[in-house]
């Protein structure tokens, strides 16, 4: 076991922080460590130095993930913690994420002050969401709704609800599992009615691909279901070439060895949608997430992705 202490690359949110402090606490666990042979390393990404505007218009996918994997290619840190909905399809060459951990809650929650559930929010109010994927499915079901801009970590965006900039927002349920804040949920609300965003409610480590002892201490820390649902889910997205500027949203369930992936795309106004599933065994799942992106693209046609809203 090695003596110095394993450092782990994360963000410095307070979500982000307690998903590396749970990885830390696995790991010793896991070998028998003390709480001195880990070290948390905060690194500030360009996600979180973007405040000003949407970060679908400073580049969507790796805006929470790149200057930490620089940390890892450099040599920094020897393994980071990513929640899995930030991380792009394609990783940086010598870099990969060996270990999903069990999936929390992938819902998303809705969250009011003023109303119980999404089903009883009145027309024309105003709903707070920096996701394009929430706001095309809040407005494919909802078109009379008014959406606001609505950035920041989980904190900032309840004290924005506080201070009534939205009469009610969505969260994962992950996340506010994750830090005790589970008082603020409404309604988890369903898959049928809002899919997740790809891999939401999974958190990944990020290794270097020749680092076989860092590799060899996260090993136990892999749930081989999350894992299979999450590789379905990301090649359903890769196959699509989806960013931040893109509605998607999918999600993989495991029912022993049959797996069930569902799908579906938007246009960012929520005017159009195509969604489908495909069922069939785990191991098959990165095939049938191209399959499932395949049918849905045919459908679509090639300029769906250029609507605006």
């Amino acid at each position: 076991m090695q003596a110095a202490p394993i450092r782990i690359g994360t963000r410095g949110s307070p979500l982000a922080l307690a998903q590396a402090r749970d990885v830390a606490r696995r790991l010793q666990q896991a070998h028998g460590l003390g709480e001195d042979a880990t070290e948390l390393v905060i690194i500030k990404t360009s996600g979180d130095r973007i405040t000003d505007r949407p970060l679908a218009e400073a580049g969507g996918k790796g805006l929470f993930t790149k200057e930490i994997e620089e940390a890892l290619l450099a040599g920094d840190i020897d393994l980071a913690v990513h929640s899995m909905k930030d991380v792009p399809t394609l990783l940086p060459e010598n870099l990969v994420i060996s270990t999903v951990l069990q999936r929390e809650d992938p819902r998303d929650a809705f969250i009011s002050i003023k109303y119980g559930a999404l089903g009883d929010l009145p027309e024309g109010v105003a709903v707070g969401t920096s996701s394009l994927r929430r706001q095309a499915q809040v407005l494919h079901r909802r078109p009379d709704l008014k959406v606001v801009g609505f950035r920041g970590n989980v904190e900032t965006r309840l004290l924005k609800l506080d201070k009534g900039v939205a009469d009610a927002t969505f969260l994962a349920c992950a996340g506010l599992n994750r830090l005790g804040l589970t008082q603020h949920i409404r309604e988890p609300i369903s898959a049928d009615v809002m899919l997740p965003a790809v891999a939401q409610g999974a958190v990944g480590i990020e290794i270097r691909v020749d680092d076989a002892e860092t590799a060899h201490l996260v090993a136990p820390l892999n749930d081989e279901a999350t894992a299979l649902c999450v590789a379905a889910e990301r090649a359903f997205l890769l196959r699509l070439d989806g960013s931040c500027r893109t509605p998607i949203a999918a999600l993989a369930e495991l029912d022993g060895t049959a797996l069930r992936l569902r799908g579906e795309i938007l246009t960012p106004d929520g005017r159009q949608r195509h969604a489908g599933e495909r069922i069939g065994e785990a191991a098959s799942g990165p095939g049938m997430g191209e399959e499932l992106a395949s049918e849905l693209l045919s459908m679509a046609g090639p300029d769906f992705f250029r609507v605006s809203v």
